[in-house]
């Protein structure tokens, strides 16, 4: 009787793992002081283990990707061991899942968003909004918002995608104040969708085009580092409104979990608003259009 082949080792989750260990300091984790040279930056694999209280050799082969069925208990353990906050430690067990044997995948179906929805944005006036779904794919998006970055649906469909933006369209890095927090923010964010959707070929498209083409892409990819957002401050420089301060909030839907609408507002009578103002009066005629 044949046996099937064993396969090869989780990569990712090796990496992940390695590069957590690699940013815990011993002090962090609470251990004392160690007598002589430190060969590896963070933890030892061997203090890994004895944080999570799980042998040294089962540990090892979970950092090298060969426990298939780690059990939750242990990748609790470990994510403590590790002081991983919320979305890493999804990044963790979301890894961690047994993989299917290399089959070819159909690239997932085109993601379609709801007429209510759609009219949802359309009475969002003074605010912008968008919905990004896949691979921070822009969904739809309400005219303050195109107005704030870019008409995305003038855009071919390949290019409307946050990412894309970011890293490609040169009016992006004098738009985004803070380009470089939130270009890696990007990055994690599709690092984070990438343990969740690992055989999406569109994803693996976007980020073999963004690494040629960018070399900070290429670099902070390799970090293995994650994101969920859920809320934040984003800084611009509009070349309309000018200077904006304005904080953001990612409500996921229900119906969709891959599908979230991001809203972005000003505090009350600041210049953030007036701002705001101005460039929803510069964009009317615009969406009138």
């Amino acid at each position: 009787m044949n046996t099937p082949p064993e396969r090869g080792p989780n990569l990712e989750l090796r990496d992940f793992l390695r590069s957590r260990r690699a940013r815990t300091s011993p002090a962090a984790a609470g251990l004392g002081p160690h007598a002589g040279r430190r060969r590896v930056p963070g933890l030892r694999r061997e203090e890994v283990a004895q944080l999570a209280g799980v042998s040294v050799d089962y540990y090892v082969r979970l950092e090298r990707g060969r426990t298939p069925n780690a059990s939750a208990a242990v990748l609790d353990a470990v994510a403590r061991a590790l002081h991983l906050d919320p979305a890493e430690r999804a990044h963790l067990f979301d890894l961690a899942k047994p993989r299917p044997g290399t089959t070819r995948r159909r690239p997932q179906p085109p993601q379609r968003v709801r007429p209510g929805l759609l009219r949802v944005l359309d009475t969002l006036t003074g605010t912008p909004a968008m919905i990004l779904g896949h691979r921070l794919d822009v969904l739809a998006a309400n005219p303050l918002a195109k107005a704030l970055y870019v008409d995305f649906d003038a855009l071919p469909h390949r290019d409307r995608n946050l990412a894309r933006f970011i890293f490609l369209d040169p009016a992006a890095r004098d738009l985004l104040a803070d380009w470089e927090t939130a270009a890696r923010g990007a990055v994690a964010a599709l690092r984070l969708y990438a343990g969740r959707h690992p055989h999406d070929p569109r994803l693996n498209e976007l980020v073999g085009e963004l690494s040629v083409r960018d070399e900070d892409f290429r670099q902070w990819w390799a970090d293995h580092d994650v994101l969920q957002y859920t809320h934040g401050i984003k800084l611009y420089r509009h070349p309309i409104a000018g200077e904006l301060t304005l904080a953001y909030e990612s409500l996921a839907l229900p119906d969709d979990p891959d599908q979230a609408l991001y809203l972005y507002t000003a505090e009350s009578d600041s210049p953030s608003e007036h701002a705001l103002r101005l460039l929803a009066s510069w964009s009317a005629p615009a969406a009138r259009r």
